[in-house]
């Protein structure tokens, strides 16, 4: 995607390298459903997509001026193409979000019509995504156009097919859509049928449904999908997960994503960045958290522009996605639940008695855990060095006892009972 015709190639194997780098191990790998693309904030004017599922065989030309789609066929140069950046992921240890449509291309665009495969003039088929005529194509994204859904389901099918056998594979329905009744109703049946296609293939892979216009959180928590990435605004104040995230309450798995929540790096809502603080806040309260990441992929510590202001909160965040990882490896994690009413810093992952993980955000800052008797081996993290500063045993009666960090700046404290 960019706004030269043809694109430019994207450089998947230094996205690979960028990632290893960072230890980060889980990416949205997006689709878009608009060969051509323009709205009020995207830069450049017309943005121009390639790559679909569907060949463009003609005959006649779209509205865009190329060989209309033939929905009825497959490009198998886009599978392909889709299974090998999976398979090269998941050499590097990645996990793979296979996004399957895009709301937020539909909503946003100033004419979705032109680009779209669904549109009547832009294919083969007689298929008429857009029966209103008011160039958004929405209605594609419900249930009311039964030719549709058909050639809907036949390419998640399609998708299914080419990377079941995969173990890094999640699917996520689609990108920021509108989240309203009908829509929702849309993406259930989605989740339902890969459900349904998956219980007789050899795999099944979890299935998400993420941040909606409309909705808000109880349309994710009502939902068939296995795990979720809400947006800000269902908990009242709306820049309350960009800035302390409340804990994860176990209903859905949730995959906390700084695109969703206002606080990615080329977001704008009350200047709110994600930061290293924030990775942690959120990974102690029980959320997987990613980052939405403005990469030059040429000068990777540079970032760009108009970011540079944020750069300090990005080149923290990066490092501290990879630590946090690296504390779920060694914690016993699916035994661990948010349990910030076990610490005076109200971030802390707990199996009570075995394994603490708290976050103390505040520098110098002395804090309270409560703990089970015993003895337990202690490590200091300090995130912003990235090393371990502190290790040995103690031992503790039960009840609360003070820490404080033996460094300046934040402080992460792993505790684990020896005997």
């Amino acid at each position: 995607m960019g706004p030269s015709d043809p694109p430019p190639a994207f450089d998947f194997a230094a996205f690979l390298d960028f990632m290893r780098a960072h230890n980060h191990n889980f990416m949205r790998l997006w689709t878009r459903e608009l060969s051509q693309w323009w709205d009020d904030w995207r830069p450049g004017g017309t943005w121009y997509i390639r790559h679909f599922p569907w060949p463009r065989s003609g005959p006649g030309d779209a509205r865009d001026g190329k060989p209309k789609f033939d929905l009825s066929r497959f490009d198998e140069t886009y599978f392909e193409r889709l299974r090998s950046r999976v398979a090269q992921a998941g050499e590097r240890g990645i996990y793979v979000g296979i996004i399957l449509f895009e709301g937020r291309m539909l909503i946003s665009a100033k004419d979705a019509a032109t680009g779209h495969p669904f549109t009547l003039e832009n294919n083969v088929n007689g298929i008429d995504g857009n029966p209103n005529k008011d160039q958004h194509l929405d209605e594609t994204h419900t249930l009311q156009i039964p030719s549709v859904t058909a050639v809907q389901e036949a390419y998640v099918r399609k998708v299914i097919d080419t990377v079941n056998d995969l173990d890094n594979v999640l699917y996520e329905i689609s990108n920021e859509d509108k989240g309203d009744r009908p829509n929702a109703e849309w993406q259930y049946h989605m989740i339902r049928f890969i459900k349904q296609v998956e219980a007789k293939k050899p795999k099944r892979h979890p299935v998400g449904m993420t941040g909606c216009d409309g909705g808000g959180l109880p349309v994710l928590l009502d939902s068939p999908a296995d795990w979720i990435s809400p947006t800000a605004e269902p908990w009242g104040e709306k820049d309350v997960y960009s800035t302390n995230p409340p804990a994860a309450d176990g209903k859905k798995v949730s995959v906390l994503d700084t695109d969703h929540t206002h606080n990615n790096a080329a977001g704008t809502w009350k200047g709110a960045k994600a930061d290293r603080a924030w990775v942690w806040k959120a990974f102690c309260r029980g959320h997987n958290p990613i980052y939405m990441d403005p990469v030059d992929l040429g000068q990777p510590d540079k970032i760009m522009g108009l970011l540079q202001p944020h750069a300090p909160a990005i080149l923290s965040a990066r490092p501290a996605m990879g630590h946090t990882l690296a504390y779920a490896r060694k914690i016993d994690l699916a035994g661990m639940t948010p349990r910030g009413d076990l610490t005076s810093t109200s971030y802390g992952l707990a199996r009570p008695g075995t394994e603490y993980l708290i976050y103390q955000p505040l520098s110098r800052k002395a804090f309270t855990a409560e703990l089970l008797a015993g003895t337990y081996q202690h490590e200091w993290f300090n995130p912003g060095a990235g090393a371990v500063a502190n290790q040995g045993f103690l031992k503790v009666d039960p009840g609360r006892r003070s820490f404080e960090a033996p460094f300046e700046g934040d402080a992460v404290l792993y505790l684990k009972m020896t005997k």
